[in-house]
């Protein structure tokens, strides 16, 4: 039934978020482990005299402790949100105090494990911004403040793509692009009034998108006559990696390219941070929805073009 098969989709969804959240805190964890542990197993080759392992500080073990605490929280299908994890922020801020005067790399760990949970598992870019000012001002000569003005850029970038994002709501007018295909051609959804439009965004090294491209190839052929037109955004590197794509997966709809990767233009435009995404657009210009896929992409063209 409908109910059962969205019942299951939402259970596909949890799991990619939780596999999603697994792999970014072992991406943190793994800053401080790879380094740390290949110290203590490093064997010693070719005879060479066994040098002793360099002992990890009272900082470094008891962060390993924490990150791997909310590491197995996340594997244990618990959602991760600051009341689910209060306590171990908590510690963060205990752990913190308690070295306060330790002007080390090992102290601005903290911070920067703290200031990442935020950014990459929170997602409260503001309390992460916070963080990284506050390494910069605590630790300025640290290793990690030196990078701390880079991912403050890379913060308000993603600030910006946020605020684009909120805009690309349902029932409003398509905020239209003027641009040409890679064939040359005039490209804007202005050109197409009284069609519907789907925006794709992709790239050939993304899986999800990849993933996609059959059932979109379906859906073309299916009402591609009855008024559907899809326009690719590519975001790859090279024009061959694109053709290649193209023709593997037999895509004939009209691409947009620049080569620019995450810089692409019309990501920009868009506030594009992650694939696959797209948008849907009626035949007057107004967004119809944000990211549909499968089942949902089908019962949107349904009740615009029809069964």
């Amino acid at each position: 039934s409908c109910a059962v098969a969205m019942q299951e989709r939402r259970r596909h969804a949890a799991r990619r978020m939780n596999m999603k959240l697994v792999g970014t805190l072992l991406a943190l964890l793994g800053v401080m482990v790879f380094p740390l542990r290949g110290a203590d197993e490093a064997a010693p080759a070719g005879g060479a005299t066994e040098q002793p392992a360099q002992a990890k500080s009272a900082v470094q073990i008891e962060l390993l402790g924490l990150l791997e605490k909310i590491g197995d929280k996340a594997k244990n299908g618990q959602p991760l949100n600051e009341t689910t994890l209060a306590e171990e922020l908590a510690e963060f801020d205990r752990l913190l105090d308690a070295h306060k005067d330790e002007k080390t790399d090992d102290v601005a760990q903290v911070l920067v494990m703290k200031a990442g949970l935020y950014l990459e598992v929170l997602g409260d870019l503001d309390k992460a911004a916070a963080l990284f000012r506050r390494l910069k001002e605590e630790l300025p000569a640290s290793s990690q403040a030196r990078e701390a003005d880079n991912i403050l850029k890379a913060i308000a970038i993603q600030r910006e793509a946020l605020r684009i994002q909120e805009g690309l709501k349902p029932g409003v007018p398509f905020p239209d692009f003027d641009a040409k295909d890679i064939e040359g051609n005039p490209l804007s959804i202005g050109r197409l009034k009284g069609t519907v439009v789907l925006v794709d965004f992709w790239a050939t090294w993304c899986p999800g998108c990849v993933e996609e491209l059959p059932h979109q190839v379906a859906l073309y052929k299916k009402y591609k006559a009855r008024g559907l037109e899809i326009i690719g955004v590519n975001m790859d590197r090279e024009r061959a990696t694109l053709d290649e794509g193209l023709k593997q997966h037999g895509i004939t709809w009209p691409q947009y390219f620049d080569g620019k990767f995450w810089n692409t233009a019309l990501a920009e435009k868009y506030g594009i941070t992650q694939l696959p995404f797209n948008l849907l657009i009626d035949g007057d210009g107004r967004i119809v929805g944000k990211n549909l896929h499968g089942a949902q992409l089908d019962a949107a063209l349904v009740s615009l073009l029809g069964p």
